[in-house]
């Protein structure tokens, strides 16, 4: 149990032991003075037992003007989720309206919408590189805005994007070194990576990146935007062949334990969000206890008011 005032704890539980002191040397007299004149003591301990239970009374009062919570465990869907979003030129082919970034777009603020607010919720754009534009946060109102900031550029790297989304669950730099070799980032069973892109992927260390995902227990869901058939891009005054790598975009979902959305159109990916399950975590979260405490005291005070009434007339 955590207190939020224990300094009115300690005053309280004074002034009640204050009373109980009180009480105990008024009885002794009035007892020793009625025993002196010869008059036998009415009612023996239960006599006082009005008095116990308004001193009792005034001790819960103290403990819950001390602001007392109870750490409960609550099971609830929360953790961390990145979206990392291809913003390569590739992704402003036409082969989904109206364009694959728009719609990408479209279905990432979708999945926020989605979320309770006790998901974090980060943005990374990539390409050759990644940055993350939003880290991750409860006011999903910042993702949003992220969301809407992309834009085209460069090529594609899918093994940067998870790299930067690890980075930014973890909130330390996660690279895959030259030679190969992968930090280790802890455990992160809480946190999801939700990865928009084509699959045209011109970085390397792809399966590396999948890798650390995997020993992170950070589960990565692709969402495959664009056509098998695909589409004509224009980039830098060329026309190139884009279409989706479903291939790529599978072998990371799989390796990862997330899995691979297909979307070959609009339609489809407006329901990506209900397809990706978050896992149910369980944490430890403040019980208020106060008002249980106050409701208690009053029911001490009362019951010991009412037996000093009918006792002595009086209250106290």
């Amino acid at each position: 149990m955590t207190l939020s005032f224990p300094p009115l704890l300690a005053v309280g539980l004074l002034v009640a032991a204050a009373l109980a002191w009180a009480a105990v040397v008024s009885a002794r007299r009035r007892t020793a003075a009625l025993t002196a004149a010869g008059i036998a003591v009415p009612g023996g301990r239960r006599a006082y037992l009005g008095v116990g239970l308004t001193i009792a009374g005034v001790g819960v009062l103290a403990v819950a003007a001390a602001g007392p919570a109870a750490m409960v465990p609550v099971p609830r869907t929360a953790g961390t989720v990145i979206l990392a979003v291809d913003v390569s030129n590739s992704m402003g082919a036409g082969d989904v309206a109206p364009t694959r970034l728009a719609a990408a777009q479209r279905a990432a603020r979708a999945f926020v919408a989605a979320q309770p607010d006790s998901v974090d919720i980060g943005v990374v754009a990539f390409e050759r590189g990644a940055l993350t534009t939003a880290r991750p946060d409860a006011d999903h109102s910042v993702a949003l805005k992220a969301i809407d900031r992309l834009r085209l550029t460069g090529g594609t790297s899918l093994g940067a994007a998870i790299t930067a989304s690890l980075s930014a669950i973890t909130g330390k730099q996660v690279a895959v070194g030259r030679d190969g070799t992968a930090p280790d980032i802890g455990y992160w069973p809480s946190a999801t990576i939700v990865m928009f892109s084509d699959g045209q992927n011109q970085g390397a260390d792809v399966e590396r990146a999948a890798a650390v995902a995997q020993r992170a227990g950070v589960h990565v869901h692709t969402v495959g935007v664009g056509t098998t058939a695909g589409a004509t891009v224009k980039v830098d005054g060329y026309h190139l062949q884009t279409s989706l790598d479903e291939a790529t975009l599978t072998a990371i979902a799989q390796t990862t334990g997330g899995g691979y959305h297909p979307a070959s159109d609009a339609a489809r990916l407006d329901g990506i969000a209900d397809t990706i399950d978050l896992r149910l975590t369980v944490s430890d979260e403040p019980l208020p206890l106060a008002g249980g405490l106050i409701g208690l005291a009053l029911a001490l005070l009362t019951a010991g008011a009412a037996l000093n009434v009918l006792r002595s007339g009086r209250v106290i």
